[in-house]
């Protein structure tokens, strides 16, 4: 069993360039991804800018998106962070709410997802508010689906100490609260999970009473500790099993788009050959057919290098080593590499704040 296999741009830092993500759109489709949700933390106009209005060029790209991801047979979707909108749910902030809606509407969108990751959350009544907000939403949207992503999307304590203890029994009370056919969106145990297991997911699914929505955090690899990484290798922790115990399943994919595309190819040959599936085996093949045999050689000879080691380890003299030798790669996953081996994709915790 596959299931609805996703992918949600979630990452801070630099984000893509609309060609590339309507090419890596494309070929993650062809290897069996049906859904897109745009919500980039670098879009400050579905962040902390999220009242105004998208620029007359930016909301072109979006509408052009949404055309290629209709003709491709993917369904777009678009995340909005209304940042801290629950705290004063008033007439202004459901103006400004169904105004965003009306536009996404207008360029053809889905699927919306409501984000409340990145937000104090420790409200006693968080969960009504949420949900209150979710429910206008879905009477101001023409979306096909409609999402919710919680303040406390995981059980992962860290979301406690940075965002305030969260409410008693907050996911029971959205699960009761929310409309059946609204998604969820989770990240399993830990904001960034090792695994998912079968028995985890249906704890989950209990409180929430819908199946969860997977907000998979790899091979994502933005902040300043993450982006000394290349998260390349094959999915691990995810077993076929799983399929049965979610609503669907989407990665939040690297700061290198083309680079993603490995990985993302791995978890899909991880459901499809369940347990006759070899992440070491999957790499290689995802390797050869994003960037062709003799650069998935170079990644391979080179992956504990990028994926646990990282660039802080490196020597100058090694960073132009590896420099020269994927340069003469004719990929663009091979420009992205040469580019994070010189600092590009570096990103500090002020801009993570701020994004």
């Amino acid at each position: 069993m596959i299931p609805d296999l996703g992918t949600i741009e979630g990452y801070f830092g630099r984000h893509w360039d609309w060609p590339t993500r309507t090419a890596v759109m494309q070929r993650l489709n062809a290897a069996g991804y049906t859904f897109f949700h745009y919500a980039p933390k670098a879009d400050a106009f579905l962040r902390r800018q999220w009242r105004e209005p998208h620029p007359a060029a930016q909301a072109t790209d979006l509408a052009e998106f949404s055309r290629a991801c209709a003709e491709t047979g993917v369904r777009f979707g678009i995340g909005l962070s209304p940042y801290e909108l629950y705290r004063d749910f008033n007439a202004a902030g459901r103006a400004a709410l169904a105004a965003k809606l009306a536009f996404f509407d207008d360029i053809g969108v889905q699927e919306v997802a409501i984000l409340f990751d990145d937000m104090r959350g420790d409200l006693p009544d968080l969960a009504p508010r949420q949900a209150e907000i979710i429910a206008f939403a879905a009477a101001h949207s023409q979306a096909k689906r409609l999402i919710l992503c919680p303040t406390y999307y995981s059980d992962d304590p860290v979301l406690d100490r940075v965002f305030g203890t969260r409410p008693a029994h907050y996911l029971e009370s959205l699960g009761e609260l929310l409309a059946p056919e609204i998604a969820v969106y989770w990240t399993g145990e830990e904001v960034c999970a090792r695994q998912f297991s079968p028995g985890h997911l249906r704890e989950v699914a209990a409180k929430l009473r819908r199946k969860p929505l997977l907000w998979d955090n790899y091979p994502v690899n933005d902040g300043p500790r993450m982006a000394n990484f290349l998260h390349l290798r094959g999915f691990t922790g995810r077993p076929a099993s799983i399929a049965r115990e979610i609503a669907g399943h989407a990665i939040n994919p690297a700061s290198q788009p083309w680079l993603a595309c490995i990985p993302a190819l791995t978890l899909a040959a991880s459901y499809a050959q369940a347990d006759g599936y070899s992440y070491a085996r999957a790499f290689t093949d995802a390797a050869t057919a994003i960037v062709g045999a003799g650069m998935a050689s170079a990644l391979t000879a080179d992956l504990l290098s990028f994926n646990d080691s990282g660039l802080a380890s490196f020597s100058p003299d090694r960073i132009a080593r590896l420099s020269a030798r994927y340069a003469a790669f004719p990929h663009p996953a091979a420009a992205e590499i040469v580019d994070w081996l010189s600092g590009g994709y570096a990103i500090t915790g002020e801009a993570v704040q701020t994004q």
